[in-house]
């Protein structure tokens, strides 16, 4: 068999044309398309990479969200909790203290008549006591309260002891040497002149006296200089009564506690 090698020769030169011919216009768009192809899909696949991580950032970003919503949401019901307790131990401190205040002041009022009770029975008492002592003194002496008051002022005045007349004199100079002599009731001129001559022979002296009448003194008479005194009258024989009535009302006062009766047996 013959070979025709300009033949061979020619369709070599054409197979070799058709295959550039190929790679030039087919092959390499079609490389290029594929190429291009998986840019794209790179690119898709970058982005969705990306998009990925940021909704993974947002669910994040939200959940963190949650958690401080949460904690925020506890601490202010906390809160709020502790405030409500606040307000309820306020109100009743409130109402305790309201309540205490309304017994105090019933405590309050109750002591007041009480004690304008007892004031009253002592002023009675002591008026009693006064006009009951005044007659005996009157029937037995033949004197009346009054004189025999002042008699019994002179001689404790001429039987005052050094110390008392010490304490006198010193206090008769600081009061440029005048005295107050005060009495329950008005002293007659006898009895100014007695006391005037106990001072006057007491410390040998003639001595300023100024007389004045208090009530309050309770049939007494006191003399003062310069906050040193001398008194009689009979508050003092007085004040052990008034003790006892004291006791009285404040032991019927106290309210009684009767035992609680036994429970029945069921």
């Amino acid at each position: 068999m013959l070979f025709d090698w300009f033949t061979v020769g020619a369709q070599t030169l054409n197979f070799l044309v058709l295959v550039w011919l190929m790679k030039r216009f087919l092959y390499k768009p079609v490389l290029d398309a594929i190429d291009a192809r998986e840019k794209r899909i790179a690119l898709a696949l970058a982005d969705a990479t990306a998009k990925k991580g940021e909704a993974q950032k947002e669910r994040d970003e939200f959940q963190k969200k949650n958690e401080v919503f949460d904690q925020s949401r506890n601490r202010q019901l906390s809160q709020l909790q502790d405030e409500i307790k606040t307000e309820r131990q306020r109100l009743l401190e409130d109402a305790r203290q309201a309540a205490n205040a309304l017994r105090v002041k019933g405590q309050d009022a109750l002591s007041s008549e009480l004690q304008s009770l007892h004031q009253d029975i002592a002023r009675r008492s002591r008026e009693e006591v006064l006009a009951i002592a005044q007659k005996v003194l009157t029937d037995l002496a033949g004197a009346t309260l009054e004189e025999r008051m002042g008699t019994v002022f002179t001689q404790r005045l001429r039987a005052l002891d050094d110390a008392g007349k010490a304490g006198l004199a010193k206090a008769l100079k600081t009061a440029s040497g005048t005295v107050l002599v005060r009495s329950a009731f008005e002293l007659s001129p006898a009895q100014r002149d007695a006391i005037q001559s106990a001072l006057n022979e007491t410390f040998s002296c003639d001595i300023q006296i100024t007389f004045d009448t208090t009530p309050d003194l309770i049939s007494g008479i006191e003399l003062s200089a310069n906050g040193w005194k001398v008194a009689w009258n009979i508050a003092d024989f007085l004040a052990s009564l008034e003790q006892r009535i004291d006791e009285r009302i404040k032991e019927q006062s106290e309210p009684q506690v009767h035992p609680a009766a036994p429970e029945k047996a069921p």
